[in-house]
């Protein structure tokens, strides 16, 4: 009897192992996904059949239009540039749905941690109505400590404050949150975008809010890689501390980071009301700048195409800023057809980032660049964790998007286009010091090495 059973127990879960298989299959094909990453879940499914099915239904899934899932939202257009006087890729992202260029905008650029530190103190401080955080990761650490000790005090004095928090990202805030306590009977709120452990069956954990958007009283933003640790930032230098940005802004484009918080708020909360509207800034400056969000909420990959279209335009430069570099195959092949037509095409790259994994995933794309004569400069000091990117002197791009899959294809992404001279300038004089202190010389790849290399080459599609 009890052989029997274990047989009918053994031939359940063989059938149920076909039944999912089919259905990832059948799935698989159905989506629009790549042709590349096709190949790449087709790969795993056959090969590893139980492991690569349930990671399909967690990892492979991107765009959802079930009202459970964060759907996509409309922006509104403010003090639009007339189309003519805007870049290409302006038309590009309004045919997408994104909001045109704004001008009448300040902008200022921190590329230290001391710096954006005293700038985000200095913020909530003078913060009158209310303050809006959303970020990926906020560490319960020293710095962790002072801000949610600030943001304290200001939700006693009344002011509004709503603090948003991916909760993979800071899994340990979210799995004890006991930090946070003082804050919430304070009166601020604090919510968790997808909590991994709460109706998970409506939540995907491939689908991450990267986004970084600190806004006060909705007429200032900060925004750009950091997020809320030491690592990030602190009162004083330290060797060890990463090398990242943040930059403000004030003006009309601020009304856009605020529809984008206020739609990924509503979403965490499942609800459809904003106690506060959304206030249109006054111009406070000459930067023009265009809000761009990626992800699943938003129906196209506009961001994607904006950076394609860019790098195939590029007449004289086209230097990039990024911590992880596993990108589309079509985006290697724009690089490399922008060299041959005699563009200057830097990769800036930390040595060694913080993930072996992608370390390894990343090298034979870079070996391929280096193949075809694209400078690629290796950031020697600290881990550089920031993300832009200059095209000619016309176009700098901003934010918290990395040149990889995930950043481009499945995390919830914003980054600022800007046009404007003094923009371009700042980031072309930072990223000067970063070449400065950056190496050429890739370490050969053993046999081994080599192996694995192109193994993660295979399944970077999917990673």
């Amino acid at each position: 009897m009890i052989a029997e059973i274990d047989w009918i127990v053994y031939y359940a879960f063989i059938l149920t192992g076909q039944l999912f298989f089919v259905a990832a299959l059948l799935h698989l094909i159905y989506q629009r996904h790549s042709p590349t990453s096709m190949i790449a879940w087709f790969l795993a499914i056959f090969l590893l059949p139980y492991v690569a099915v349930p990671f399909y239904f967690i990892l492979g899934l991107r765009k959802h239009r079930k009202k459970i899932y964060k759907s996509a939202f409309s922006m509104q257009a403010v003090n639009e540039l007339p189309p003519a006087k805007t870049a290409p890729i302006d038309t590009l992202l309004r045919s997408n749905g994104i909001p045109g260029t704004t001008t009448g905008n300040r902008f200022a650029l921190y590329t230290d941690g001391v710096s954006a530190y005293h700038l985000l103190l200095e913020a909530i401080e003078n913060a009158k109505e209310s303050i809006f955080i959303s970020t990926y990761i906020f560490k319960n650490d020293a710095i962790g400590k002072t801000v949610l000790a600030a943001l304290t005090e200001k939700a006693k004095m009344g002011v509004q404050v709503k603090v948003l928090i991916d909760s993979l990202g800071s899994y340990r805030l979210y799995f004890f949150q006991y930090s946070l306590r003082a804050l919430r009977e304070a009166g601020g709120e604090v919510l968790f975008f997808m909590p991994v452990m709460h109706t998970p069956f409506r939540n995907y954990i491939n689908l991450r809010n990267h986004r970084k958007i600190y806004l006060f009283d909705q007429r200032t933003v900060l925004t750009g890689g950091m997020n809320i640790s030491c690592e990030y930032m602190g009162p004083s230098s330290e060797k060890v501390r990463w090398n990242d940005l943040l930059f403000l802004a004030e003006g009309p484009a601020v009304f856009h980071y605020c529809e984008i918080f206020i739609s990924d708020w509503l979403y965490a909360a499942q609800s459809s009301d904003f106690p506060k509207s959304k206030l249109l800034p006054d111009p406070l400056g000459t930067i023009s700048m265009q809000v761009v969000p990626s992800g699943p909420d938003v129906d196209s990959d506009a961001l994607f195409e904006a950076l394609t279209s860019a790098i195939h335009d590029a007449k004289t430069r086209i230097w990039l800023v990024t911590p992880y570099f596993v990108p589309d195959a079509s985006l290697i092949q724009a690089l490399i057809i922008a060299k041959h037509k005699g563009v200057d095409v830097r990769l800036i790259t930390p040595r060694e980032s913080d993930h072996l994994i992608a370390d390894i995933g990343r090298s034979s794309f870079m070996r391929e660049l280096t193949e075809a004569g694209i400078d690629v400069a290796l950031y020697e000091g600290s881990m550089l964790h920031a993300k832009a990117v200059l095209f000619d002197n016309t176009i700098a791009m901003l934010g918290s998007v990395n040149v990889d899959n995930r950043s481009l294809f499945l995390n919830y992404e914003v980054v600022s286009f800007s046009y404007s001279e003094p923009v371009i300038n700042a980031v072309e004089q930072w990223m000067q010091k970063l070449i400065e202190h950056s190496g050429t010389k890739m370490e050969p790849a053993g046999r081994v090495r080599k192996l694995g290399e192109n193994f993660m080459r295979v399944i970077a599609p999917i990673l």
